[in-house]
């Protein structure tokens, strides 16, 4: 199976591949069989079979499928391509199947390494690719409620990590747990489902924290969650972040996740963004951590899934609401460019090893 390390990466060059037309075909035919691992992968991740593999000692398709409640038909076909795929041992004898132990880690649990949450895009933006065949051709693009289940897939990524963190690292890098602590005022744009807002209020009681959104049904799940957790220093209000949401200089903090190349006017958004920093506020951009010139991602190992995502939503929602359509491959240049372009003069690029998919931007007014 090929592997982020050992996949063959793209060539600027026009010339025959010196590997010959086999080796072309091979590629060709690995590609479209690790495209189905990645289904097969989606649907074990979605129905917690690689977690409950992991629990149990080798087990035949009849004990797997009673012990997640599901259909043993389904189960046993799942298990030929999943043992095919090489996630799992087969014994013929037995007819058993066993989770292989060094792919534990990347197939379950709740931690950043589990990597099938990241093929559940894959899955939906096949389901969602006649709509964007159809944008091809007349132009335009999708809106938010045609990714049935978006947030709850982002919201699970970005919450592993977070999870992780967002506390004890992020922050840090940021240079405010200080004053956190003593009590000031974050508001994050675009914060989805709000976990990331969530998990600081709860870290930081003194200071008080706004999440914005333009989705009424990520605004309720922040909210539920808040409640949950007993949290009164956390509210959240559904608006779009491309008009001002407060009187300027209202935050100390202003926190963005994975949400900028998605606005439909984002040198708008960061414009306000600044304009509601009070002076030596602190503006926190999580972003993709890639290149804005094509040439330097072609070694990029997953350069080809960013730029997937990119044609089939993060560009797409922006058009559709008539916007610029940046994209998910904005870049670390572009980004900072437009950072200095909305006011910030001081503006300083992390990369953290935990997360190697995002650069971190602290920008400051």
């Amino acid at each position: 199976m090929t592997t982020l390390e050992s996949a063959p990466t793209a060539t600027t060059d026009a010339e025959p591949d010196s590997r010959g037309s086999d080796a072309v075909a091979e590629r060709m035919l690995q590609i479209a069989n690790d495209g189905a691992i990645c289904a097969l992968a989606s649907i074990g991740h979605e129905l917690g079979l690689f977690d409950v593999l992991a629990g149990l000692p080798p087990v035949t398709s009849v004990q797997l499928a009673d012990a997640a409640g599901l259909d043993e038909r389904y189960v046993r076909e799942w298990l030929g391509g999943i043992a095919s795929a090489g996630f799992v041992t087969y014994e013929p004898s037995a007819r058993t199947y066993a989770l292989r132990p060094d792919h534990t880690a990347f197939l379950t649990g709740t931690s950043p390494d589990n990597m099938t949450r990241m093929m559940r895009y894959d899955a939906l933006m096949g389901l969602v690719q006649p709509k964007v065949v159809r944008a091809f051709r007349e132009g335009g693009g999708l809106s938010y409620d045609d990714y049935p289940g978006f947030h709850a897939i982002q919201a699970e990524e970005s919450a592993a990590v977070n999870d992780r963190s967002l506390v004890d690292t992020v922050i840090p890098v940021a240079g405010v747990t200080d004053r956190l602590g003593a009590g000031i005022d974050v508001a994050d744009v675009g914060c989805g489902r709000g976990h990331a807002i969530n998990l600081l209020a709860r870290a930081f009681p003194q200071s008080r924290f706004w999440g914005l959104d333009f989705s009424a049904e990520a605004i309720t799940d922040a909210r539920a969650e808040a409640k949950a957790w007993g949290l009164r220093n956390a509210t959240f209000v559904a608006c779009d972040v491309a008009s001002p949401v407060s009187e300027p200089g209202s935050y100390d903090l202003v926190t963005a996740f994975d949400s900028i190349h998605d606005q439909a006017h984002p040198a708008t958004v960061l414009a306000n963004v600044h304009a509601s920093l009070r002076p030596g506020g602190t503006f926190l951009m999580v972003d993709i951590n890639a290149s804005s010139n094509l040439e330097d991602n072609l070694d990029l190992p997953w350069a080809s899934f960013l730029y997937m995502i990119s044609t089939s939503h993060c560009m797409s929602v922006s058009l559709a609401q008539g916007g610029d359509g940046l994209g998910t491959v904005w870049g670390v240049q572009t980004a900072e460019r437009m950072l200095h372009e909305a006011g910030f003069s001081d503006v300083v690029v992390h990369e953290l090893e935990e997360d190697p998919f995002n650069a971190y931007f602290v920008a400051r007014t």
